[in-house]
Order: structure tokens, then C-alpha cells, then sequence
């Protein structure tokens, strides 16, 4: 698999990933699947470890990604941000293929093709080698839906959101009681306590930052689910 080193947030369906590296962490973006899914692989640099962000297609563009050498990381854990299938669909055969851990919140353990071997709740973390991705719960794409959060210590901050944030809005909702839920959650646990800077790495689609987002907050009140 090819991998592009200048990171923009965009991959084509099908195409090339794209890597970013941090000082501690790379991030590599793929989308897979027929429904444009974004796979991200964290590879802590000083373990050589990694965590993979929703297995939710194409288990063997993932393995490519992945390596094959002996060289490749060896990749610990994989989270699932939400129950939604699309997002899972890749989960058994690449954590068993891999000897990986799965993890994925207990309000949206049921429906996964594999039972989560850790439930993670809102302020946990994980880690990623010597990384920590702390676990944010935001209530109302789904009842468990996660997003991940890294600080990194010598940038901005990095959040992967699953399908609850992306660029232009919130997450689909199926009543106006899950989408203030959602709405509420994004302004106390993302708006509010981070800053401009940090980049959002959303389930679907283009990346975008939380300052490019936070002027149509009210917009987004008014719209409704």
C-alpha cells in the first residue's frame, strides 16, 4: 500500500493513506469500505505499538496498512467508536488476525460481531505504547458512541470523533431528545474545554478543527436533528 506523507485530512476511497507524524505518534488515515469509512492506525513511535481506530472494512487494505515486514507494529487494540455497522465491519478478522484487544463502550458492546475484551467509559484512556488517548462519551449518535482524544505535548490536540462531529455539524440523530443530548455533550466536552487548534479526525470524510466549527454552533442549535 502506498502511503502519502504530506497529510491534508482528504483520502480517496480505495486509495493511497495518509500519514501523519507527531514527535510521539503517527496517524495514518484510510478510507475503506463502500460507504467512505475512515480506518486510522496510531503507531507510538518510541514502541513501535499501535491502536487502530474503527475496523470497519476491507480487512485486507487494513492488514496492508498495517505491514507485513518485520518491522510492522504490533497493533495492541482495536476501539470501535460506535455500534453502527459500518463501522465493524473489518473488527474480528483483523483483532484476530492480529492478537489485538477490542474496545468499545458498554452501551454499544451488544452489537458487535466480537464482545469488546475491555469496556471503556467516559474519562478513561488508553494506551498506545508510551501514548495516551483519553475516552470521551458523547451521547446521542448512538448511546455509546466514543470519540479518543490525544494531547500531544509538543503540538495541538488530535480527536478522533467516530460519527458524532464532523466538518459542518453533528452526527445523524433520529429524535430531537438524542440530538440536544449530542449537542450538549459536543459544547461541554469538546467546544468547551478545547482549544481552536485541535484537529478533528471525524468517521467519514475530510478532516476539519474545532475553530473552523465553532462559529456555527448556533447554526447548528436552530437546524435541529
Amino acid at each position: 500500500m502506498n502511503i502519502a506523507d504530506t497529510y491534508t485530512g482528504h483520502v480517496e476511497p480505495g486509495g493511497d493513506a495518509a500519514r501523519r507524524t507527531l514527535d510521539g505518534l503517527t496517524i495514518t488515515k484510510l478510507s475503506v469500505g463502500p460507504m467512505d469509512n475512515n480506518a486510522y492506525l496510531l503507531v507510538c513511535r518510541e514502541e513501535n505499538e499501535a491502536l487502530l481506530i474503527d475496523a470497519a472494512n476491507d480487512p485486507e487494505r487494513i492488514s496492508d496498512l498495517i505491514g507485513h515486514g518485520p518491522d510492522r507494529p504490533a497493533l495492541r487494540t482495536v476501539v470501535t467508536t460506535h455500534q453502527h455497522p459500518d463501522h465493524w465491519q473489518a473488527l474480528g478478522a483483523v483483532a484476530g488476525a492480529n492478537g489485538a484487544n477490542t474496545a468499545a463502550h458498554p452501551l454499544d458492546a451488544e452489537p458487535l460481531p466480537v464482545p469488546p475484551d475491555f469496556l471503556v467509559e467516559h474519562g478513561d484512556t488508553l494506551k498506545v505504547g508510551t501514548v495516551t488517548l483519553e475516552v470521551i462519551h458523547l451521547r446521542g449518535h448512538t448511546p455509546g458512541s466514543i470519540a479518543l482524544l490525544y494531547r500531544d505535548p509538543s503540538g495541538h490536540a488530535h480527536l478522533f470523533t467516530g460519527d458524532s462531529l464532523f466538518p459542518g455539524g453533528p452526527g445523524r440523530t433520529t429524535n430531537p431528545e438524542d440530538f440536544s443530548s449530542l449537542m450538549d455533550d459536543l459544547e461541554s466536552r469538546i467546544f468547551g474545554v478545547l482549544p481552536d487548534d485541535t484537529w478533528i479526525y471525524p468517521g467519514h470524510g475530510d478532516d476539519t478543527t474545532l475553530g473552523a466549527e465553532r462559529p456555527k454552533l448556533g447554526e447548528w442549535r436552530e437546524r435541529g436533528w
